[in-house]
């Protein structure tokens, strides 16, 4: 039976399918500086957006909490129980000091927040259904799988988007939704990683049916080579009902989680290369930002949400883009 989730809603057509909250962002006694993740990014990528005349509050899908029925979808009872303990969210947030404060301080400042980003990527999945596109501003916390959470992700919005607005799709990135999705055929996975780094998960591992393996210190050039040519093989080899897109930004140069050296250009043209290639062959696609560790990211996220709006793959009017521009260079002539 679907399940009749409360987050959906009527979007006027005057909204764009991009979704946000301001209760996206956390802050709490400074005590969201002490892990690398910027728990604040979300808030500036708007702010970027609308500085640049993109956007504005009335053209923007304001996201709603996802409630426990919601979560049940995917999540174990037992492992929701779990979260009502401080010292599990500071494991699963990365941030020690949390195992001191009361639960209810740490689900009003920690965990609604992301229960506020998991609502906006479930009705981002209904929205790209519908529009052809759709963005998450936040979301994309693919370390949490049903009954486990870890790396600053708590709740499994990828698999639940995919459990309650999706029959297939092609996922870039993570071990918690590889879990979820084991032996389950009507879902493509395709994971482009550092093979070296964290989570390390053998088991995850087992349910990618295209591995894209990276070493330390990849760059722009073969990391998006990669990016296009596999992209556009495991669109040949399962053609999705939606394709969900883990656009995140640890890939970056710098970042010490990460491990590779991909360029702000370069991040932002594997964006446009996603989007190009889905959009060509007609698939709906759900992009959610998910990691980044520097605090540069939500300038790239805001660069890169310009460059496919610039280029018509984003917008009021673009239900659909010619497969026949998916030919592009891979870098501009000169990359910063």
């Amino acid at each position: 039976m679907p399940h009749a989730t409360q987050l959906y809603q009527h979007v006027p057509e005057k909204r764009w399918p991009i979704v946000y909250s301001p209760r996206y962002n956390i802050t709490f006694m400074g005590l969201e500086k002490l892990h690398p993740f910027d728990a604040g990014k979300w808030g500036k990528v708007i702010n970027f957006l609308k500085e640049e005349k993109l956007l504005s509050d009335g053209m923007l899908v304001e996201a709603r909490e996802a409630s426990e029925e919601d979560l049940l979808v995917v999540h174990t009872r037992r492992y929701l129980n779990e979260l009502k303990w401080s010292f599990v969210v500071a494991t699963i947030t990365e941030i020690p000091p949390v195992v001191f404060l009361p639960n209810f301080l740490v689900q009003r400042k920690v965990l609604r927040p992301l229960r506020t980003q998991t609502g906006g990527t479930i009705m981002a999945g209904k929205l790209a259904v519908e529009r052809g596109w759709a963005i998450n501003v936040g979301g994309g916390f693919h370390h949490c799988s049903s009954d486990r959470g870890g790396g600053f992700c708590a709740y499994a919005d990828i698999t639940l988007a995919i459990k309650v607005c999706s029959q297939g799709c092609v996922l870039p990135q993570g071990n918690g939704h590889e879990r979820d999705f084991m032996g389950d055929k009507r879902v493509y996975i395709m994971d482009v990683y550092n093979r070296h780094i964290y989570p390390g998960d053998r088991f995850a591992k087992e349910a990618i049916r295209r591995k894209v393996e990276l070493e330390w210190g990849t760059e722009d050039e073969e990391y998006l080579s990669k990016v296009k040519r596999n992209v556009t093989r495991a669109l040949q080899e399962h053609l999705p009902d939606v394709v969900v897109y883990n656009a995140g930004t640890d890939v970056l140069e710098g970042d010490r989680l990460g491990g590779l050296s991909i360029s702000p250009m370069g991040i932002v043209k594997r964006d446009e290369l996603v989007f190009r290639i889905v959009r060509g062959h007609q698939i709906p696609i759900l992009m959610v930002t998910s990691g980044g560790y520097q605090k540069r990211t939500a300038r790239i996220i805001a660069d890169s949400i310009l460059n496919l709006h610039e280029l018509g793959l984003i917008g009021p009017e673009s239900p659909s883009v010619s497969a026949q521009n998916s030919d592009t260079p891979l870098l501009p002539s000169a990359v910063p």
